[in-house]
């Protein structure tokens, strides 16, 4: 462009224009999709769960009244979850869920409809050994959280006779109000994690983080105990762990355990169905688990 001309007359501007008009390069008329405009914003929430409880071909096993079940595992998160099978079990009646290795958890029944059960967690962490060695953790465990908690010297128990059956299993069933925390680290992270069940070679775990199958995190239940593992399965929000060494359960005694709240929230697809404030599945007080300790031990 000549800069002398346009100033000193000669040339009009209409033939040659000081500001020439920019062509837009890849652009074409009429299509407003002929140019991709970069996204500057970041999503900011987490999608994640908005069908999160919805599952898709999963199934599990169910054991009720002494026979085992296949059912379709529709929904799975939050303390509960939604089955569909060919049991037919009442309100209220105890059955138990397997996920998977380490993945047994007993469950209530809280309603039924249309050929869909919906199941309700146990709330206590449940503990898989013999419920003569879970009571005296226990109670140790209840002494050094809760010392308000005040226990009877126990009485020497006397042999048991040779022909005497046990009854270990409901024994153990005995309610409980203790429930286990921990913290998962995986994947370069760390999430707060609920014990649903453990034993000696492994664990199924709560958690709102998704977790790959195949890792070895570490399962952290105090600042001196921590454990590693593999994650065999994860379904949903539960996650079954197992352990690459036994774990002892006296080590739960240096463990602080939390109280599980007396007014149970159920997860949003099952509230519609609940009815009633009945509470059918009696949990313990720490109080009422004192009493409790103390007649087993005194057997």
């Amino acid at each position: 462009m000549n800069i002398r001309a346009q100033i000193y007359g000669g040339v009009q501007p209409a033939e040659e224009p000081l500001l020439p008009t920019k062509r837009p390069k890849g652009a074409k008329a009429a299509e407003l999709d002929s140019i991709k405009v970069p996204r500057e914003s970041r999503q900011r929430s987490n999608s994640r769960g908005e069908d999160r409880h919805r599952l898709s071909g999963e199934s599990a096993r169910v054991t009720y009244d002494g026979r085992n079940y296949e059912v379709e595992l529709i929904n799975l998160s939050g303390g509960g979850a939604m089955i569909a099978g060919r049991l037919r079990p009442l309100m209220w009646d105890h059955v138990n869920l397997h996920l998977g290795a380490h993945g047994d958890i007993e469950c209530a029944v809280r309603w039924l409809r249309e050929g869909r059960i919906g199941l309700e967690f146990a709330h206590e962490t449940q503990l898989g050994w013999p419920s003569d060695q879970v009571a005296i953790v226990l109670r140790h465990v209840i002494e050094r959280t809760f010392p308000h908690i005040a226990f009877s010297e126990p009485e020497r128990a006397p042999p048991p006779q040779p022909t005497e059956a046990r009854d270990d299993e409901g024994r153990a069933a005995s309610r409980h109000p203790l429930i286990w925390n921990g913290l998962l680290h995986h994947d370069y992270q760390s999430s707060d994690v609920r014990i649903r069940n453990i034993s000696e070679t492994g664990a199924m775990i709560e958690t709102r983080e998704k977790v790959r199958v195949g890792t070895e995190p570490l399962l952290e239940l105090t600042e001196a105990v921590s454990l590693s593992a593999t994650v065999e399965w994860a379904v949903g929000d539960q996650v079954g762990l197992r352990f690459h060494t036994p774990f002892d359960l006296q080590i739960l005694k240096e463990t602080r355990p939390s109280v599980a709240p007396v007014n149970w929230t159920p997860p949003s697809y099952l509230d519609p169905y609940a009815k009633g404030d009945e509470d059918h599945w009696r949990r313990l007080s720490i109080s009422e688990l004192r009493q409790e300790l103390e007649g087993f031990l005194k057997r």
